[in-house]
């Protein structure tokens, strides 16, 4: 009988560990997503982790940056274009990109308020909106009131479409009011750039 082959498993390594995690939130949403779930489908116990994350919070915060790294990248031709239009787009993809999977708008909000991740699409707001004659507190606020709307916007869809999916609420939801608030918050910024 001729000796079996055995599949070499890859090694155990921060981008796997994050491609694991991010693999098993899109099925099974932030509530499952444990330390021993992901050390299971790695097919390693959990302990095992905490060499290449010192908790959870930390893979979390790795977790945020690989769902922003999906966005499209800010092309230098990108920036030719007027401010406003640079912004609104670099907002619809940071939304697009965190409502990719479930419970990613919490996931990135929250990294980012702890300080753990997710900080690349503010420093990018912040440096656009610094090109518009803001100061620099004024870019800050405005970066940061972007951000906070597209993550609260994106939160508040990922909640209700958790909870219609639980049957607490109804399926039924308004047109969405994205691009609305967007420019309601750009005309606001647009009125400081003009003081």
């Amino acid at each position: 009988m001729p000796p079996t082959r055995r599949t070499r498993q890859q090694p155990l390594s921060h981008g796997r560990i994050v491609a694991t995690a991010l693999g098993l939130l899109s099925r099974v949403g932030l509530p499952d997503l444990t330390m021993r779930a992901i050390g299971t489908e790695l097919g390693v116990q959990q302990s095992a982790l905490y060499h290449h994350f010192a908790n959870k919070q930390t893979l979390l915060g790795a977790v945020a940056d690989a769902i922003l790294a999906r966005r499209p990248a800010l092309d230098a031709t990108d920036l030719e274009l007027p401010w406003q239009e640079v912004v609104r787009q670099r907002c619809r993809d940071l939304h697009a990109a965190v409502t990719a999977y479930p419970d990613g708008a919490d996931i990135v909000m929250s990294m980012w308020a702890f300080g753990m991740g997710g900080r690349a699409p503010f420093d990018e707001q912040r440096e656009i909106l610094g090109t518009t004659g803001l100061d620099a507190r004024g870019a800050k606020t405005a970066a940061r009131t972007l951000l906070h709307f597209v993550y609260g916007h994106a939160y508040d869809e990922q909640s209700h479409a958790q909870a219609a999916r639980s049957g607490i609420a109804s399926d039924a939801r308004p047109e969405s009011d994205f691009d609305t608030g967007l420019d309601i918050i750009l005309t606001g910024v647009e009125s400081l750039v003009v003081r």
